[in-house]
């Protein structure tokens, strides 16, 4: 089993480090490592390090030793976005575990026309506060090093001009009427940005469509069968990741 990770804020140089806080109390008190056990201490955004627990003290203080060479991972490439509408309830959260868990590169909430739940005020900025806390738990537990970056919440007018600007941009529709193609045989970029648009539980509206493909979006469709708005994007980006090579 790969080592635990835990998040810092300045990853250390070594040789050795103090795991205190709430990621300590994680350590010692949730996990329960005891020395001998390896960790990685990260930043989140591509900078790790190895280590070797010394010692557990108290219920929240992890003394980490034989630090190893800070190192970093490159930004993958090409780099996968999925722009996500807001479901309703705690779908939202289930949508951005799963797709941080798969390897998605950025999230961008979506306050699409036909979406019930809508982010406004302190109550939008507490349920993006969720989504970001959301991403970086699970990227620690899926073992990575580099986190997804939770956007702010875009309209439709910014997520026109957000697809204009990236190397493939594709809205997931499951209509043959709209001409969607599979996206297992669409073709992909080799390097750049690529960014999936997943509709709401009601579907991305005509004018929604009319101004996504108008700014260089194609529509494309998974299977034979209509996932809902929290799994789609997690199946898109699993296939996107096995299709560019980035899961080989």
């Amino acid at each position: 089993m790969t080592a635990p990770v835990f998040v810092v804020d300045v990853v250390p140089g070594g040789p050795e480090f103090v795991l205190d806080g709430p990621e300590g109390r994680h350590a010692v008190s949730v996990k329960r490592l005891r020395a001998g056990e390896d960790v990685v201490l990260t930043d989140g955004h591509g900078r790790w390090v190895e280590g070797v627990v010394k010692a557990a003290e108290g219920k929240d203080r992890l003394v980490v030793t034989d630090i190893a060479e800070v190192r970093e991972e490159p930004e993958p490439t090409p780099r996968i976005t999925v722009v996500q509408a807001l479901p309703k309830g705690d779908r939202g959260e289930l949508a951005v575990e799963t797709m941080t868990e798969t390897g998605v590169d950025e999230i961008v909430p979506w306050a699409a026309s036909r979406c019930i739940t809508q982010w406004k005020g302190e109550r939008g900025l507490k349920a993006l506060g969720k989504w970001r806390a959301t991403a970086r738990e699970a990227g620690k537990q899926s073992r990575r090093v580099r986190f997804p970056r939770v956007a702010d919440a875009m309209t439709t007018k910014q997520v026109v001009a957000f697809l204009a600007e990236v190397d493939l941009g594709v809205v997931l529709h499951e209509d043959r009427g709209y001409g969607s193609e599979p996206l297992a045989s669409a073709e992909l970029p080799s390097s750049g940005r690529i960014v999936l648009v997943v509709g709401p539980e009601g579907g991305v509206s005509p004018e929604e469509l009319a101004a996504f493909t108008q700014a260089g979006a194609k529509t494309c469709r998974l299977g034979r069968t209509v996932l809902r708005t929290s799994t789609a994007g997690t199946a898109a980006t699993a296939l996107l990741l096995t299709r560019t090579g980035r899961w080989s």
